[in-house]
């Protein structure tokens, strides 16, 4: 009996794979599955390409998409590791539990949430509590000219606020931190990714926007932040994320369903080594341990 076209490719497709997982000597090549936060992907990436000349034998597979795509896919068994910009919620730890799994939390680094705005906005700091009122469901601030400000370019006075889509850890830990558990106001234009917010403020005199430390630009400014008004003003760095003194700083995380063994565990210890940890401080984050590496990027 002929096969099917569809039948035929399928098993030529699972044919090539099989073969791509082999080395060229015809021993088995290790797949590391590795998905989640934006915040991450590009240090993940990173990490994945560099690991290649560590141990050739592994190729870690990585992926973006949020972190709660991530920690879903570690639930559903089609992960090996999930990166996270947030803590996993008590429902995904006890759905883990419930199937026999202990999550494992690795923290892998630390990052400062940036606040960012256009770069002929003059806005030079900005509170917690005036972000909470320019994000948050029923927040008083709707247009510039109610902080005192007035930008260049903005003939609206409108104030365009751009945040994360809700399965982002970043919008996770933007809502506790900032927002104190609050739902997002409504009409926010909400992205993809870290980079597409950064594009947008860059474009928009009228913007304000959050994401990582890591994807600030020249192009936009970001302005210092204060708790409650009163106290000091800290500037997002790598410094003031690792000593904490950044309000908004928080961990940067990676999860396993259970203690990782074999060439998962072995991946983590590379990450958290000093040669690991050189790689997350080059691209602009805090490294999870005190190192000292050479030339480092920032």
């Amino acid at each position: 009996m002929k096969l099917s076209k569809t039948l035929a490719f399928t098993i030529l497709s699972v044919m090539m794979l099989s073969a791509c997982t082999r080395s060229e000597s015809g021993s088995s090549r290790v797949v590391v599955q590795n998905k989640g936060s934006d915040t991450l992907v590009n240090v993940a990436q990173a990490w994945a390409e560099e690991y290649q000349n560590v141990n050739p034998a592994v190729a870690i597979a990585v992926t973006g998409g949020g972190s709660g795509t991530g920690i879903a896919s570690l639930l559903n068994g089609t992960v090996d590791i999930a990166n996270a910009s947030r803590q996993m919620k008590d429902s995904e730890r006890a759905s883990l539990i419930e199937a026999g799994k202990e999550p494992q939390e690795f923290i892998v680094g630390f990052d400062a949430l940036a606040i960012f705005v256009h770069p002929d906005n003059p806005m030079n700091e900005i509170s917690i509590e005036q972000l909470a009122q320019i994000y948050a469901d029923g927040g008083a601030y709707e247009r510039w000219s109610q902080l005192g400000i007035t930008v260049p370019g903005c003939s609206s006075d409108e104030i365009v606020r751009v945040s994360r889509q809700n399965n982002s850890g970043t919008y996770a830990y933007f809502r506790e931190a900032v927002l104190a558990k609050q739902d997002f106001k409504l009409g926010s234009r909400d992205m993809h990714g870290s980079k597409d917010v950064v594009d947008l403020v860059m474009h928009t005199a009228c913007a304000i926007g959050y994401s990582g430390l890591a994807y600030a630009s020249d192009e936009v400014k970001m302005p210092c932040v204060t708790l409650d008004g009163t106290d000091n003003c800290v500037t997002p760095s790598v410094a003031t994320a690792l000593d904490g003194s950044y309000p908004i700083a928080r961990p940067l995380l990676m999860y396993t369903a259970g203690q990782p063994d074999g060439a998962t565990a072995e991946y983590l210890n590379w990450i958290l080594s000093d040669e690991g940890q050189c790689i997350i401080l080059n691209k602009g984050y805090a490294s999870a341990t005190p190192v000292e590496c050479v030339n480092p990027s920032v």
